[in-house]
């Protein structure tokens, strides 16, 4: 996975609650068995004017050109509800979002954001609010500022915001880790482990 650690994104501002995983990714959109493929359908419900086609609806966020290349997701209360679709992640990431930053998330969608590299943090409504006021000036000069090493959103007004996250998820997105990848870094322990246990118990290793 691609290492994160410091992003300087364009925000797209989708602050509605409860936004459920079949939001992100209608289960009419999932037609394959890969992570591919999915970025068309993000929202689809919501991005285009009629089911099953691609005619953009203008009011939609994701169709301003202001807000083309966002990296960026502001949420609302509860973001990633539902099912514990992983397609939800793999849509988001596919179409190039980085981050979400949201009140609150439901935890399984936060375990499958972590275990693909995307960032899901929690702020304060207000600040989020604010912070989709001042990109709404001119999304593409009005960027936001991630820092995971220091674990602060900074806006473009210039107001910060600092997020909690486990110390291991942290390790895992700024080293661009999967879960195995991160137990691989102790393999000499695993290896050394090993071989202690089968000099002591080599039955088992029949």
């Amino acid at each position: 996975m691609t290492p994160f650690t410091i992003l300087d994104g364009i925000a797209a501002p989708l602050i509605r609650p409860n936004i459920d995983t079949d939001a992100i990714i209608p289960s009419r959109e999932m037609k394959g068995v890969t992570k591919a493929g999915l970025a068309d359908g993000l929202f689809a419900g919501w991005r285009y004017t009629e089911v099953g086609g691609r005619t953009p609806r203008q009011d939609f966020v994701l169709n301003d050109p202001a807000y083309s290349g966002a990296t960026i997701l502001l949420g609302g209360e509860n973001f990633g509800c539902g099912s514990s679709r992983e397609h939800a992640v793999w849509a988001l990431a596919e179409y190039g979002f980085r981050a979400v930053i949201a009140p609150s998330f439901s935890p399984i969608f936060q375990q499958n954001c972590l275990r693909n590299g995307l960032l899901a943090a929690a702020a304060a409504p207000d600040f989020i609010a604010d912070l989709a006021a001042g990109v709404a000036a001119g999304p593409q000069d009005h960027r936001i500022h991630i820092d995971l090493a220091a674990q602060t959103i900074a806006g473009p007004g210039g107001a910060t915001a600092c997020f909690e996250i486990d110390e291991e998820a942290k390790e895992m997105l700024l080293h661009g880790l999967d879960a195995i990848a991160l137990t691989l870094r102790s393999l000499d322990a695993i290896q050394a482990f090993r071989a202690e246990d089968r000099a002591r118990r080599p039955w088992v290793y029949l």
